[in-house]
């Protein structure tokens, strides 16, 4: 059965950057699954996958655009420390969920000065190339429930 809209999709994969650094793997022996075309892996990655079966091998070279898109410097904002309050110490790195205009969103401490803290609201792979190795382990058709919901649901 070969990867199209609407399959469930199992994956191994390992995620590096141009320099070669692995930034993120599937678990061994836990593959990445997802329901093909419902969005819920980044377009480049769903787009070299389609047409591939079970067993099939794909490298692809990811460029922003079609992953986590390019860097803004817009989402990038200094907050009070007061924003923070309950947390013993905030440092560089890490993430928080911050209520916005746009709804809820993940932002990274980019910098802390004093009683100013420097938010980052890009995801964290905005503005990377990214290079994946993959291994299909399998394909079958979704459930009228997943689809329903448009994701997986684990066995």
């Amino acid at each position: 059965m070969q990867i199209s809209k609407d399959k469930v999709v199992a994956i191994d994969y390992t995620l590096k950057d141009n320099d070669g650094e692995v930034l993120d793997a599937s678990p061994e022996g836990q593959p990445l699954q997802y329901l093909h075309g419902a969005g819920n892996i980044i377009p480049g990655l769903e787009s070299a996958l389609e047409g591939k079966a079970a067993g099939d091998d794909v490298s692809v070279t990811v460029e922003p655009a079609e992953a986590y898109g390019e860097r803004d410097d817009r989402l990038q904002q200094e907050v009070p420390m007061e924003m923070f309050q309950g947390v013993d110490k905030v440092e560089p790195g890490m993430r928080f969920q911050a209520q916005t205009q746009a709804g809820t969103q993940v932002v990274t401490v980019a910098a802390v000065d004093g009683e100013t803290v420097t938010v980052d609201a890009n995801h964290p792979l905005a503005g990377q190339t990214l290079n994946f190795e993959v291994k299909v382990s399998e394909v079958r058709e979704a459930t009228d429930e997943e689809l329903e919901h448009g994701h997986i649901h684990e066995e």
